[in-house]
């Protein structure tokens, strides 16, 4: 009998060690998901900011060309990369202005 009683000593010290360590675990891995969801949230409103950027800029550039008053080209005539640029801009802007507005109508915003 006096050898089992020198077994279970040793394994009760080690099982107590092993939950200690799990402990720690699940307290270092709480933080670093906590620090994760951060960047997570700093990483979105950084996001949200550079849309409404590229909303605003894009829907100046569209301003502009609409503003700009040159007459339309001829249908065989080739655009130049500037008329291009402004076109697909005024079209991203468009797009952007839609998609924005159905996401804040839906969110209840």
């Amino acid at each position: 009998m006096s050898g089992k009683t020198h077994r279970v000593k040793p394994l009760e010290l080690r099982k107590q060690l092993l939950l200690q360590e799990s402990e720690l675990n699940r307290v270092r891995l709480l933080e670093e998901w906590d620090a994760v969801a951060d960047q997570v949230r700093v990483v979105g409103d950084r996001a949200k900011s550079l849309g409404l950027i590229a909303s605003a800029t894009a829907a100046l550039v569209s301003a502009v060309a609409a503003f700009k008053g040159r007459p339309a080209a001829e249908p065989g005539a080739k655009r130049s990369r500037f008329r291009k640029v402004l076109a697909s801009a005024g079209l991203i802007a468009n797009v952007w202005l839609a998609v924005r507005s159905k996401r804040r109508g839906s969110d209840g915003s």
